[in-house]
């Protein structure tokens, strides 16, 4: 028996950044969504107790430290799964990137094998499950958008955003997540974006204040590290993006564009400074 499972991108459209907690994770305060930048995955049965992971991709790893082997991983040895799974991952989202590629890997590998092997798992089960693998993992089991608190595992689905293009550029870097937010001082952190505003200008429906209203406590460390992230999201704002934005930890930068005649320009302008630009819609 084979299932299939779509795991799209997510992009930030604020993140906030309150204080360190004591268990060395940041009390966070994001609103987050989806695009129709996905990695597929198929998952077959394997008569054997094995977890094997396959992609088109050679740049990623197939082991334990994959996030997709490690779910497959917990939810064998949470439930007694003797069976075993082979995981093709049709890769598309770019690694490293703030899209929280690997994170929706392991959310589709959580909802795919609580199919394929018939477990029955409550959805709120299975968001305990992601949590444990992942900060980003319970948001891309459950999709759409949200304001996330906590470290980023409490959800709060809100609206959909205006329909808009969304075109998303990476430089030819890799960002670890955990530098960034080692270096993050939250004390230091002098504007912080409104969630409260976020959330009001999605509900009203209000493109021009949801691009307004864009911000992520993280490019103050990101941008002064890897300075092509900052020529990046100027080069998108001279191309007329509505809205620019960093998401998550970098190094991709995206751009909300109301007008599909802006796309084209956009995209064509950002293949002169890196070579993984896409245009997409956001999922709603």
């Amino acid at each position: 028996m084979k299932m299939y499972e779509k795991a799209p991108a997510k992009i930030n459209l604020m993140l906030d950044v309150l204080h360190k907690r004591p268990d060395g994770f940041h009390e966070v305060e994001m609103i987050m969504t989806m695009v129709d930048l996905a990695d597929r995955l198929e998952l077959s049965e394997l008569p054997r107790d094995s977890i094997i992971i396959s992609s088109q991709a050679g740049y990623i790893p197939l082991d334990e430290k994959n996030l997709a082997f490690q779910a497959a991983r917990l939810i064998k040895d949470r439930y007694d799964v003797k069976s075993g799974v082979h995981i093709h991952l049709d890769k598309r989202i770019p690694v490293a990137a703030g899209l929280a590629g690997g994170s929706s890997d392991a959310a589709a590998t959580l909802r795919g094998l609580n199919r394929l092997w018939r477990l029955g798992i409550p959805a709120e089960e299975l968001l305990e499950l992601g949590a444990e693998l992942g900060s980003d993992v319970p948001f891309c089991i459950t999709g759409g958008t949200a304001l996330a608190t906590g470290r980023g595992e409490k959800l709060t689905p809100i609206g959909s955003p205006p329909q808009c293009w969304v075109v998303l550029a990476k430089p030819p870097i890799n960002v670890s997540t955990a530098e960034v937010y080692g270096r993050l001082r939250s004390s230091s952190i002098t504007v912080h974006p409104s969630s409260r505003l976020m959330r009001e200008a999605i509900e009203d429906g209000d493109f021009q204040g949801v691009c307004d209203r864009l911000g992520n406590v993280l490019e103050d460390v990101t941008l002064k590290l890897y300075p092509e992230v900052q020529q990046l999201k100027e080069a998108m704002i001279k191309l007329g993006a509505d809205g620019v934005l960093m998401s998550g930890s970098g190094p991709t930068v995206f751009g909300l564009v109301s007008k599909q005649s802006k796309v084209a320009r956009i995209y064509n302008g950002l293949r002169g400074f890196c070579k993984e630009v896409y245009a997409v819609r956001m999922l709603t």
